[in-house]
């Protein structure tokens, strides 16, 4: 019998190394036990480009069947098109078999409900998780049936992005999807838009032979030197999944996921209007929406919270700052390509250099750091990080992590939901200040760390 691990449970999905942690039999159960919570007949099954795909995929699908679902199967496809297929044809729900940013050997199922809603943990994850360690499934006695819907998704996804980004010019960007599952898709996505596009690392490949799944500014300068030498208009960096969106102007500046919420609203958004962001988010968005007249909401990190607040609210935007953008239109869900034609039909449409539109936001300075700690440790350290500045007289935010506020910035110290590391960032108008302020937190933190030996 297969041994469940349980730090294969994590906040969003779940997610391990193949096959130590996940392999053939667990796809098998972890597909009864989902079929048995969800008591759905419609289920959608994407996949990304991981070498294990077909070794998890193949008998996640033959158990859905076997439970009685039709499986709408759209091959390999970024996460978002998972979700446009669940919630624009009105599926009962979904699953992507993926890893998202994390490294090639590693693999896992992220599951979806209705209306594309990631089943987190506190929000299903668990009772998937009880049912499957107590063998509690219901199996139907009718089998289900396996239907090919890739090339109607990405027809009817294409003509959604269409309807929603209308460009008054041509712009020519760059884009870098990493081997990813974003691969080919972007180019033909953005095939009959008046969008000139150069690609580079566009060839599917588990392997992830061009650089790391999880873009970040020291890993895309191949992305930021084709900006720059080909004179683009922009370009965007997607992860493993592409579902994150990591833009770069027009001179090479990689800007942070909540440089593109604030630059967003500042540009689309309407009186009265929602926008939800995450706990480490710059202040500036705070400062756009409010003089937009809009209102803005601090939620957790994370798919569920955004947009769970998101649909609570009626918003019309959420963002994190690590390159999640969320759009009302896109039924709420997160969606890097949605992302890239938005920002490509903003370029467009007004005339500026996507630099010049960035300067029209409030200037904030930002420091960011991780911390190496394994999973059994970087939530107590958090702990004890939260009581010791506590102790201290700072004003605190803990609904996620622990977020430091001054008289002239802040710091949070978080614990990742999906890799064994704690992340920092600290923010201030000066400087200096944010320099401060980082070291601040790295020596709370270590401190606490301490504590723990």
């Amino acid at each position: 019998m297969v041994k469940i691990k349980d730090e294969i449970f994590r906040a969003y999905d779940i997610r391990g190394i193949y096959p130590t942690d996940i392999d053939s039999e667990f796809a098998s159960l972890a597909a009864k036990a989902y079929a048995t919570f969800l008591n759905g007949k419609r289920i959608a099954v994407s996949m990304d480009v991981r070498t294990s795909n077909k070794a998890l995929t193949v008998p996640f699908i033959e158990s859905l069947i076997n439970c009685g679902a039709e499986v709408w199967f759209i091959g390999i496809a970024p996460t978002p098109l998972l979700y446009f297929t669940i919630a624009h044809y009105g599926l009962d729900g979904g699953v992507a078999v993926s890893a998202s940013h994390n490294p090639p050997e590693w693999n896992g199922f992220k599951m979806c409900g209705k209306g594309a809603k990631v089943l987190g943990w506190g929000e299903g994850l668990e009772r998937i998780k009880e049912i499957l360690v107590k063998r509690q499934f219901t199996e139907s006695g009718n089998a289900g049936a396996l239907i090919d819907k890739r090339q109607k998704v990405l027809d009817d996804y294409k003509d959604f992005v269409m309807e929603h980004n209308k460009l008054s010019r041509k712009v020519k960007i760059g884009i870098d999807p990493g081997n990813g599952a974003s691969s080919e898709f972007a180019v033909s996505m953005f095939s009959g838009m008046p969008v000139e596009v150069i690609a580079i690392n566009d060839v599917p490949d588990g392997r992830f032979p061009s650089r790391n799944p999880e873009p970040k500014p020291e890993t895309i300068t191949e992305l930021r030197n084709l900006v720059k030498n080909k004179k683009l208009d922009f370009g965007v960096a997607f992860d493993g999944d592409g579902d994150r969106a990591i833009f770069v102007d027009e001179k090479g500046e990689v800007l942070g996921g909540d440089t593109c919420l604030a630059l967003f609203a500042n540009n689309m958004l309407k009186k009265g209007e929602t926008v939800v962001y995450e706990v480490s988010c710059s202040d500036a968005i705070e400062e756009v929406v409010n003089k937009k007249g809009g209102k803005p909401i601090v939620t957790r990190v994370g798919h569920g919270p955004i947009e769970s607040m998101m649909v609570e609210k009626g918003g019309a935007l959420g963002g994190e700052i690590s390159g999640h953008i969320y759009f009302n239109t896109t039924y709420y869900f997160d969606d890097a390509f949605f992302a890239a034609a938005k920002m490509a039909e903003l370029v467009s449409n007004s005339g500026k250099k996507l630099s010049q539109l960035v300067d029209e936001l409030p200037k904030y300075e930002r420091r960011i750091k991780e911390f190496d700690v394994e999973d059994g440790k970087k939530f107590r350290a958090i702990d004890i990080l939260k009581d010791n500045l506590s102790k201290k007289g700072f004003e605190l935010l803990t609904i996620d992590g622990v977020k430091a506020r001054t008289k002239d910035g802040w710091f949070i110290v978080r614990a990742s939901n999906t890799t064994p590391k704690i992340k920092m960032v600290s923010e201030s108008k000066d400087a200096g200040r944010a320099d401060e302020l980082l070291i601040l937190g790295s020596k709370e933190l270590n401190y606490a760390l301490e504590m723990l030996k």
